[in-house]
């Protein structure tokens, strides 16, 4: 690890911690999704980078989303863990002691501190695999996606400080559109993208870019789940 990662990591109290993140792996993956679906479905997965910065990019369908991802794409699958930018508000009371533990930390999406983005620059600049929810929050609904700025923009800045960022489209789906016990989930992986300049008109075109690929990765993912999403 760089000094400059060591130093952000400290001062947002955020790392992997050896003993809470395999026990945490084990928990999620070998009981609590066993137990609560009856089938877990990965699409796409050879479209899923195993080294260099990758930003994954899924819809948001529900909390257990943040335990299917390190499923489908964490370190038993590539051999890295997901580490996610979150909500001020998920990093509170003993869920955030957790998430602290898990190497997870909270960024203000309105206006993200200067600290933060460039601790995340730092994780893609050691070829980390970072999560970002696009959509900023959870939709349970079959509206149209709606990106926020959040993810373009710090992909640019990557770009900018010469870290050639792979986004990765994801559509996670579940049976139910409030998962239920013994119901079915899926994730689907898209083809990625990367960021190549910057500016209004080059976030726009982007934007509209990952918003289609995230579009068709929810499409396969609700096909596998038996609840087709249909399209407006």
């Amino acid at each position: 690890m760089n000094s400059s990662l060591a130093t952000r990591e400290q001062a947002l109290s955020s790392g992997i911690d050896p003993f809470w993140a395999p026990m945490a792996m084990v928990l999620t993956q070998d009981f609590a999704l066993k137990s609560y679906f009856r089938e877990r479905v990965v699409l796409g997965a050879d479209r899923l980078p195993v080294d260099g910065p990758v930003l994954l990019a899924p819809t948001h369908r529900a909390r257990w989303d943040a335990l299917m991802l390190p499923m489908a794409a964490g370190r038993r699958v590539t051999g890295r863990d997901c580490r996610f930018m979150v909500t001020g508000t998920e990093m509170v009371g003993l869920q955030g002691w957790f998430l602290h533990r898990l190497g997870c930390f909270a960024v203000d999406q309105g206006r993200p501190s200067m600290t933060t983005l460039r601790y995340a620059i730092d994780l893609l600049s050691a070829g980390e695999q970072l999560v970002v929810f696009p959509e900023g929050r959870i939709n349970r609904t079959d509206e149209p996606i709606r990106l926020q700025q959040g993810l373009a923009r710090l992909s640019q800045l990557a770009t900018r400080q010469g870290v050639p960022v792979q986004v990765v489209p994801v559509g996670l789906a579940y049976s139910e559109a409030r998962p239920r016990p013994c119901g079915r989930a899926a994730v689907c992986f898209g083809e990625s993208l990367t960021t190549e300049t910057s500016g209004r008109e080059a976030t726009r075109i982007f934007n509209q870019l990952l918003t289609e690929r995230m579009q068709s990765a929810e499409q396969a993912a609700r096909a596998a789940v038996g609840r087709p999403l249909i399209s407006p």
